[in-house]
């Protein structure tokens, strides 16, 4: 089993929200996105989608977008971001997405050897550019990773694999230590995945290696609506 990202797909199937507006590189990318997958992706694999799903409003509108995903190959695992506004409850998610899709929060879930944990995450701490209600949410964001690692540690084996799938980047613009980055080296978690990062003029390093982990950035316009193999 391999297993594959890519983050921010923002699509619109009823909602009127053309992401080409944003940019050449919107033009047409669900359809390179799925030829991609197509090339790469078996039905045993594994494709993780950190994030920023859809821009519906809510769930009954966000169905025809999960139904043009779910007709591509392989298990889905998704993560709410902060455009993905359809996620209310996440028995109300995991009750009406297509079974081969996996809504990840709060928890940890096994695929073989690869456990997959994580959280949405928030802007992190750069100086003191947080507001009073971005430091409520980017705590509130740690202690939801500490019980989706804390329920990591109790399902891993020696020889599993941990990848942690997080939406907002695990650290400020400047790559500095966060709380996030503390309780993934505590958690020996080697490789994270993320998104919500865009545009052509982003400062952003698609794979970085600093903590002792693998940092892959997802976020589909970044990767050039491609797929990132991560293992």
């Amino acid at each position: 089993m391999k297993v594959f990202a890519i983050s921010d797909l923002h699509l619109s199937t009823v909602v009127e929200k053309p992401m080409d507006i944003f940019g050449k590189s919107w033009e047409n990318y669900f359809e390179e996105i799925c030829a991609d997958w197509k090339a790469k992706v078996t039905e045993e694999d594994l494709v993780l989608l950190p994030g920023d799903f859809s821009w519906a409003m809510r769930m009954e509108e966000a169905l025809p977008d999960f139904a043009l995903v779910h007709e591509l190959p392989g298990k889905k695992v998704i993560l709410r971001g902060n455009h993905d506004y359809w996620w209310n409850t996440l028995s109300q998610v995991r009750g009406a997405i297509p079974d081969d899709f996996y809504a990840l929060q709060n928890d940890c879930m096994r695929f073989g050897d690869v456990l997959i944990c994580g959280t949405r995450g928030w802007i992190c701490p750069d100086g003191d550019n947080l507001t009073a209600e971005d430091t409520k949410i980017y705590l509130r964001e740690i202690e939801r990773l500490k019980l989706s690692i804390a329920a990591m540690q109790k399902m891993r084996k020696p020889d599993d694999k941990v990848i942690a799938m997080m939406h907002f980047p695990p650290f400020n613009g400047r790559y500095d230590d966060s709380e996030f980055i503390k309780q993934f080296v505590a958690a020996d978690v080697k490789t994270v995945v993320y998104g919500h990062l865009h545009g052509k003029d982003c400062r952003a390093n698609l794979f970085m290696k600093k903590f002792g982990i693998d940092f892959y950035l997802t976020s589909c316009d970044l990767a050039g609506n491609k797929l990132t193999e991560i293992v």
